[in-house]
C-alpha cells in the first residue's frame, strides 16, 4: 500500500487491483502517523472494492479502525448499481450530537453548577443496560419510530422550532417499524430519553470563543455563556437493528467474494436492501426522538433553577447513518445513497458538531464551499481514537484523569471509572488539529469554541 500526499493535508491511495476507485484521506502529517497504526488504510481501500462506489473512498482526519467501514470514512454509492452496508453506518445508529444554548452566565450558573449537574445525572439514566423502569407500549414506541423528534415534540417534549434546527427536521421518512425485531423493540422500549455508555456524555459547556458573529448573533451565542451538548444515538435498538440486518445480509451473499466480511451488503435496490433502509430509519428516528426527549428533561431542570433563561436549540446532526442525497456528480446532480461512519454531514453554511475528548474543546462549525466536490459534503466527527479501550484499561489510571479535570476546573458524574478512564482525553487525537484541518481544506469552518465545565459519562 502507497499512500502520497498529493496537497497539503490531502493523500491518496491509487485505484489499483480490484478498487474500483482511490481512496482520499483527509489528515496531517501527525495524524498521518498515527491513522498507519491500525488497520483503517485497509478499511478505506476494502470499501473502495464494493460495488457501484462513486469517485473515492474518503476518510477524515478523525479516521481510526472501526467494524467494516473505518471510523470517520464516507462512500457514496449508486442507487441501481451500489450497495448499502450496515458496516458503513455502525452499530450505533444515528449515533449524533445536538447542543442547546441558553442565556445563563457562567458566573451565575458556577453557583450551582454541582447542584445542577447532580439532578441531570439523577434525572437521565446512563451506562451500559440502564434505562426508566416504565417501558412504552409496541403502539406507543411505533410511533417514536416513525415520527422521531417530530412525534416527541407533539407528545410534550418541546417545541416546534426546536424541528427547524435538526438535520431532516429530525425525523426520516420510509421507516418501517414492522421490519425490526421483537429483541430490536424490546431493547428500546426501557430506553428512549437515555445515555447510554462508551463516548456518549452529556456536558455543559461555556462558550469561549467566536469566529462568526452573524451566526453567534443569529443563534443567541454570546461569549461566557452556558451551552448543554448532548452525544448519544439508538442505544440497544439500534444496536438489534444492525446485529439482525448483518445476519440476513450474511445469508444471502457468497461472503467469500466480499474484501472483508463486516462489509457484508446488500444491492440498494434489493428488496432487504430497502427493507435495511425502512429498519435502519426507525433506529434513526429513535435517536433523534432520544435526543430531544433528553433535551426536554434538561431544559426543565435550567428552567427550575433559573426560571427567565431563554434556550434554544442550535442544531442536532447524525454521524453514523446511510441516506438518499442529491450530489453533483460529473458535472450533473444525481441522487446517491452516502454512508457517513462516523463522519457529519456539512452541506454549505449549515452547523456541523463536532466534539471533543472528554476535557477538550467542542466546535460548532459551518459547511464549507469545498464539502460537496471533497466529500459529499461531510467532515469529521471528533477527535478520533489513538488508543483502543483494553489498552486504555491497562495503562491510564482513575486519579490520573481525575486530577487533570480538577486542574482545568471540569467536575464529572459517572457510572463507572471504567468508563473515564476508557474516554480521557489522552486516547484521543488532537481536537485542535483535526478542526484545523477540515477548516483549512474548507469542508466546514470554525463558527463557535465551547469549554467543558461538567461532564456526565455513562
Amino acid at each position: 500500500m502507497e499512500i502520497k500526499e498529493i496537497s497539503k493535508n490531502i493523500w491518496q491511495i491509487e485505484k489499483s487491483g480490484d478498487m474500483n476507485v482511490p481512496v482520499i484521506v483527509y489528515a496531517s502529517k501527525e495524524l498521518m502517523k498515527q491513522i498507519k497504526n491500525d488497520k483503517s488504510l485497509e478499511q478505506a481501500i476494502n470499501v473502495s472494492k464494493l460495488p457501484g462506489i462513486i469517485k473515492h473512498s474518503i476518510a477524515m482526519p478523525d479516521m481510526h479502525q472501526g467494524y467494516g467501514f473505518p471510523i470517520g470514512g464516507v462512500a457514496a454509492f449508486d442507487l441501481e448499481d451500489g450497495v448499502i452496508s450496515p458496516g458503513g453506518v455502525g452499530f450505533d445508529i444515528n449515533c449524533g450530537v445536538r447542543v442547546l444554548a441558553t442565556n445563563i452566565l457562567k458566573k451565575d450558573f458556577m453557583a450551582k453548577r454541582k447542584e445542577i449537574l447532580h439532578e441531570i445525572n439523577e434525572t437521565i439514566p446512563t451506562g451500559v443496560g440502564f434505562g426508566h423502569k416504565e417501558r412504552l407500549s409496541d403502539e406507543e414506541l411505533n410511533k417514536y419510530l416513525v415520527g422521531g423528534a417530530e412525534y416527541a415534540v407533539k407528545a410534550g417534549n418541546g417545541v416546534k422550532e426546536d424541528l427547524l434546527h435538526c438535520e431532516e427536521g429530525g425525523k426520516m421518512d420510509s421507516a418501517n417499524p414492522d421490519l425490526l425485531s421483537q429483541r430490536a423493540k424490546a431493547r428500546g422500549k426501557p430506553q428512549l430519553g437515555t445515555l447510554g455508555a462508551g463516548n456518549h456524555f452529556i456536558e455543559i459547556q461555556t462558550v469561549k470563543e467566536i469566529y462568526n458573529e452573524d451566526f453567534a448573533k443569529k443563534n443567541n451565542l454570546d461569549k461566557d455563556t452556558i451551552c448543554i451538548m448532548i452525544h448519544c444515538g439508538s442505544r440497544g435498538l439500534g444496536h438489534q437493528v444492525a446485529s439482525d440486518y448483518i445476519q440476513k445480509m450474511e445469508k444471502q451473499i457468497d461472503i467469500s467474494k466480499i474484501p472483508d466480511r463486516q462489509l457484508v451488503y446488500a444491492k440498494f435496490n434489493s428488496e432487504i436492501g430497502q427493507e435495511y433502509l425502512q429498519a435502519m430509519n426507525c433506529a434513526i428516528n429513535f435517536a433523534f426522538a432520544n435526543r430531544q426527549i433528553i433535551m426536554n428533561n434538561i431544559r426543565k431542570i435550567l428552567n427550575n433553577h433559573f426560571p427567565d433563561n431563554k434556550n434554544n436549540l442550535i442544531y442536532d446532526v447524525c454521524h453514523n447513518i446511510a441516506k438518499v442525497e442529491n450530489h453533483k456528480i460529473d458535472g450533473e446532480y444525481k441522487d446517491v445513497c452516502v454512508h457517513r461512519k462516523g463522519a457529519t454531514r456539512a452541506f454549505l453554511g449549515e452547523p456541523v458538531i463536532i466534539p471533543g475528548s472528554m476535557g477538550t474543546a467542542s466546535y460548532i462549525l459551518l459547511g464549507g464551499e469545498n464539502s460537496e466536490e471533497s466529500s459529499f459534503s461531510s467532515t469529521a466527527h471528533g477527535a478520533g481514537r489513538i488508543m483502543g479501550r483494553k489498552k486504555a484499561s491497562e495503562i491510564i489510571k482513575i486519579e490520573d484523569v481525575k486530577a487533570e479535570l480538577e486542574e482545568k476546573d471540569i467536575i464529572i458524574e459517572n457510572k463507572s471509572n471504567k468508563g473515564i478512564i476508557e474516554e480521557a482525553s489522552s486516547v484521543y487525537k488532537d481536537i485542535e488539529e483535526v478542526i484545523q484541518i477540515s477548516d483549512d481544506l474548507s469542508l466546514a469552518k470554525k463558527a463557535v469554541k465551547l469549554k467543558p465545565i461538567a461532564v456526565i459519562k455513562g
